[in-house]
């Protein structure tokens, strides 16, 4: 027997990782008032994620019967983001150009996979590792993100357009470095696709996000210069 998607074990986890993430964001809210008080709540949400993401990547190294350091390194973009997340907030200066390549990737893949976690299957419970902590480290993910806009840790602007392009090349510098170094089939998708019988490997998938990322962006500055009229 194994745990099932949209079962009543994750069913349970949504409802409950968004009461939590809520009422962490409204107390902060609240009561981090001083710009070093909302540093220090920002940062507790990335060593979380820092810890949560580790965790993860540690379980699947012994996963399997032989232990697999190799999958320490993440091979997946939700992964790698959550990774890269925190340590662009514990490490990196107020709207540095990390988080200006991971802020969507963080929002929508923490949220579309925490609610459809085709991988809460792998074990009996949710509460297997492997699954427990892929959750954590996505919803995380997504509540890091929201407290960045919160707090004003990150303006989103068209200028800053080149700091996806770069973060894509990273990503498949390191899943096509995965895929030749070690025994994999695939890392970020670029072989296999998202969704099985799809054709959503990264290379379709990247035009796509872009287009979506242009709009998003256009939004953003519709929205400052409605602003700044007023």
């Amino acid at each position: 027997m194994r745990a099932e998607l949209f079962g009543p074990e994750h069913i349970a986890y949504i409802v409950i990782s968004t009461i939590l993430g809520c009422a962490y964001l409204l107390l902060a809210k609240k009561y981090a008032k001083t710009e070093k008080a909302q540093s220090r709540a920002l940062k507790i949400l990335a060593f979380l994620l820092f810890v949560a993401v580790m965790t993860n990547r540690l379980s699947q190294v012994y996963r399997y019967e032989e232990v697999r350091w190799y999958l320490i390194i993440p091979d997946s973009f939700c992964g790698m983001t959550s990774l890269v997340l925190a340590l662009a907030v514990l490490f990196g200066k107020r709207d540095n150009n990390v988080l200006h390549f991971v802020w969507l990737l963080g929002i929508f893949g923490g949220i579309s996979t925490v609610i459809y976690a085709t991988f809460v299957d792998q074990g009996p419970t949710i509460f297997y590792l492997p699954t427990i902590s892929g959750l954590v480290h996505h919803s995380l993910s997504a509540i890091t993100v929201v407290a960045l806009f919160m707090f004003r840790q990150i303006d989103v602007t068209y200028k800053k357009w080149y700091c996806t392009f770069f973060g894509f090349t990273a990503y498949m510098t390191v899943g096509a470095f995965l895929m030749h170094t070690f025994p994999m089939s695939d890392a970020f998708h670029i072989a296999e696709p998202l969704l099985s019988d799809t054709p959503l490997t990264a290379w379709v998938m990247a035009p796509m996000y872009a287009v979506a990322y242009g709009i998003i962006l256009l939004g953003f500055e519709m929205a400052k210069r409605k602003k700044a009229k007023k």
